[in-house]
């Protein structure tokens, strides 16, 4: 018997339409950004799109075909919202890269994807210039800036101003079609020890993505929110929160390099702010200057904090202090990265607060078009009971099923393995215990206990050495070190932790060391670091 097929229009999915039906339909919302040249930019959608046509014009002058890669590395403002539309919009991939990375490592992702033109804020200059010795494949450097702001000397060949370059073209361009599963997006994981495995995203995937994390139940955004955007939006796409806005038809708010928390406070209060996206260290920010002023929020009333944990106390302020509503979300790089978002179901509205709380804590609820799942070892499912740990396996329709320009198969019987160890109760709420992959997540982004470890066991006076990472009022985790001293020898403290100066980034550095004297293992003869969890799980670590 024929299938009946529907009788619907077949329109492609792409990441332009995002924006056109933004300039269309939202056209006097507003996009305000602080800029690198220290002024606050204004303008509206309907400004917005025209500008990121002409730069897709610019793009093809520069011979730069659909399917080549453009990088960019810039901080949360418009003009990089611009190249998120004319890159992607135009059949380009745009491959964000994140600054605060080894330059070595950054010269190496850039080199990996190929990028063809190499797009940067202007306070990147100096890192841009040191490493463009090392980029076999970047073409042109473009500087987002103005003609007045281009510097007189640089290092860099063909350097190009942003602006001169928007303004050369005649905007008499039309976003093209083409296959919806075109590839859009590029996002390369970060603090592992091997080198890191890039996500390629597809129009389909980011749109579909885009209309899960505007739902109640996710983000719940609509067009009378003002959402100040402060995930970066060199990190998974900014949450999508730069394709839900125009979706949504809301206001833009991006701060720039300015993340302090006067400065996203003066922000949220002259923008009139209503929702904030981040990650709990910069609304800890936010949260320690607001107390020392004794100031309170005029408008904002809720808040979407990911990356990391959400410290108790953190939430605790927010909503009985200053009366904010607070909800995690979970994602990860393959999954572009939204996967679960700790949202109440009706029920848990009849729970005492505390209980409420305690729900929110958990990483939360599959969004529609994610699954999840836990197995054992053996790869059989596990209960759903709350208590019974199993690695956490994910599906979906944003859901990567290879790393870019690897022949293997991420998935293993059509599931992702995330690397972390769960736990979902009957509700569905999954609560991560533990993680396969020995990383430490400070204020979102991932640092190497196994890097952390192989430094300081070239110390000659460290015998045994294990990196965990312990709980922080502000960064969620930070690493700290626990060390067995060879017999006889003398270590202090600040001794070891010198030896890390210029070997990793600063914020990579462990806080503290603690001497012991022996390491717990396991029968294997592995350092059991559950257990050495445990037994610090109380350390309180240095918060100057």
């Amino acid at each position: 018997m024929a299938r009946l097929m529907g009788q619907t229009m077949q329109r492609p999915l792409l990441i332009s339409s995002l924006l056109t039906h933004a300039a269309r339909h939202h056209s006097d919302t507003e996009i305000v950004s602080r800029r690198v040249e220290g002024d606050v930019h204004r303008y509206t959608y309907h400004d917005a799109e025209p500008r990121a046509r002409r730069l897709a014009q610019a793009l093809q002058r520069l011979d730069c075909p659909p399917g080549e890669r453009v990088g960019t590395i810039a901080w949360n403002g418009y003009r990089h919202l611009e190249l998120y539309y004319a890159v992607a919009g135009s059949g380009r991939v745009c491959h964000t890269i994140n600054a605060r990375l080894p330059p070595a490592q950054l010269a190496w992702m850039i080199n990996h994807a190929e990028d063809r033109v190499l797009c940067f804020d202007l306070g990147f200059l100096p890192l841009v210039e040191k490493i463009a010795p090392q980029l076999e494949t970047v073409r042109h450097y473009v500087l987002m800036t103005d003609r007045a702001h281009m510097p007189v000397h640089t290092q860099l060949p063909r350097l190009l101003c942003y602006e001169a370059l928007v303004e050369a073209e005649d905007g008499d361009w039309q976003w093209p079609e083409f296959d919806e599963n075109t590839a859009s997006g590029l996002c390369y994981t970060t603090g592992t020890t091997e080198h890191p495995r890039g996500a390629l995203y597809s129009h389909r995937s980011t749109v579909l993505h885009s209309y899960a994390a505007a739902l109640p139940g996710a983000l719940g955004c609509s067009a009378q929110d003002a959402i100040l955007s402060v995930l970066p939006m060199s990190h998974v796409n900014g949450w999508g929160v730069p394709h839900v806005a125009p979706l949504a038809g809301a206001k833009l708010v991006f701060p720039g390099p300015q993340l302090d928390g006067r400065s996203l406070y003066e922000l949220c209060e002259a923008e009139q702010v209503t929702f904030c996206a981040g990650v709990p260290a910069v609304m800890v920010g936010i949260v320690n200057h607001m107390q020392q002023k004794g100031l309170r929020f005029g408008s904002l009333r809720r808040t979407v904090l990911a990356g990391s944990a959400c410290p108790a106390e953190l939430i605790r302020s927010l909503e009985d202090e200053l009366h904010v509503g607070v909800t995690q979300a979970w994602g990860m790089t393959e999954l572009s990265p939204l996967g679960t978002v700790s949202s109440l179901k009706a029920p848990h509205l009849a729970l005492p607060a505390e209980r409420q709380r305690r729900l929110r804590q958990k990483q939360g609820r599959a969004v529609c078009g994610i699954d999840i799942e836990i197995v054992g070892d053996d790869g059989e499912r596990l209960p759903w009971d709350g208590r019974t740990a199993g690695n956490l396996m994910v599906r979906g329709h944003w859901v990567v099923e290879r790393h870019f320009k690897s022949e293997a198969a991420a998935l293993q019987d059509g599931w992702f393995p995330t690397g972390d160890v769960a736990t979902i109760d009957p509700d569905g709420f999954m609560e991560l215990t533990d993680r396969t992959r020995d990383m430490i997540k400070s204020g979102g982004e991932w640092i190497s206990a196994a890097d952390l470890e192989d430094i300081a066991a070239e110390h000659p006076a460290v015998q045994e050495v294990a990196a965990i990472g312990c709980r922080h009022p502000k960064w969620g985790e930070r690493p700290l070190l626990v060390v067995v001293r060879r017999p006889g020898a003398s270590l202090l403290c600040d001794e070891l932790l010198e030896s890390y100066e210029g070997r990793i980034p600063r914020w990579q550095i462990p806080d503290d060391v603690v001497f012991v004297s022996e390491l717990p293992h396991t029968p294997g003869g592995k350092v059991n670091k559950h257990k050495l969890r445990e037994m610090l799980g109380d350390y309180a670590l240095p918060t100057d």
